[in-house]
């Protein structure tokens, strides 16, 4: 499996989005069974809320990853879902460069994601574990946090 310089902005082609529907799962192990895919290796792994046939609700399990991971990516899901099929759709996917950048607050540092494109910036965003940990030892609203970092990287950048 060839691995990216995630600094860089790259274009990852060989990926399989893998999907499957659930009727009849607990969904209290949706976080487990994330947890153990992305340990796996998977890109990413998220759940969509559906609606299935003769209404009854569902979920719909969908998983990002390297082709050279289904085998792996297989078993857990088989192993910790309810689901009897998958279905897989390769997909390439655009990454922007990014980078991770401290801002300092009165609450301690924190960590800004940052991504470009052709070396532009065009996205930051506060680390939420930074931002959550802050709040929570301070106090303070979360979204008071994320408001005052954001406003601090601007000015520093001057966007």
């Amino acid at each position: 499996m060839k691995k990216f310089d995630h600094g860089q902005e790259h274009r990852d082609d060989g990926m399989v989005l893998i999907q499957t529907n659930l009727d009849d799962m607990n969904p209290e192990y949706c976080p487990y069974i994330t947890d153990r895919l992305l340990e796996k290796g998977a890109n990413d792994v998220y759940w969509i809320p559906i609606l299935m046939k003769k209404g009854r609700p569902g979920l719909m399990l969908n998983v990002l990853t390297d082709r050279l991971l289904l085998s792996e990516m297989e078993t857990v899901i088989f192993e910790e879902t309810t689901t009897l099929g998958l279905r897989y759709m390769p997909v390439s996917c655009s990454r922007l460069g990014r980078n991770f950048e401290k801002v300092s607050t009165p609450w301690g540092a924190i960590t800004v994601k940052t991504g470009y494109k052709a070396g532009k910036l065009v996205h930051f965003a506060p680390e939420h574990e930074d931002c959550a940990k802050a709040a929570r030892e301070h106090g303070i609203p979360i979204k008071q946090v994320y408001e005052y970092v954001r406003a601090i990287y601007i000015s520093q950048k001057s966007l």
